[in-house]
């Protein structure tokens, strides 16, 4: 199975559809609520090559991009085989 992160905030309607994409295709992920964080935000942006808006998504430490990306990444049936 895939390691899966999300970077969050709790309100943000993005990324409670980007985690509700993931919940419906059954796969486990680690969420960090960066909410007021501003040290993890920072984090988040190096390893998201300078994005700042949430959500970030990495599978297997690859950045996968934000709520739009996944939903296009599973539209053209490329989001499954990067998920096994």
């Amino acid at each position: 199975m895939s390691n899966v992160e999300i970077y969050t905030w709790r309100t943000c309607p993005f990324c409670i559809r980007a985690k509700q994409l993931l919940r419906e295709k059954g796969v486990e992920f680690t969420e960090y609520s960066i909410d007021g964080d501003n040290a993890a935000r920072v984090k988040m942006a190096e390893r998201s090559h300078g994005q700042r808006s949430v959500p970030q998504i990495f599978i297997n430490d690859q950045h996968i991009g934000g709520c739009d990306d996944i939903h296009d990444l599973d539209a053209r049936g490329e989001l499954d085989p990067l998920l096994k």
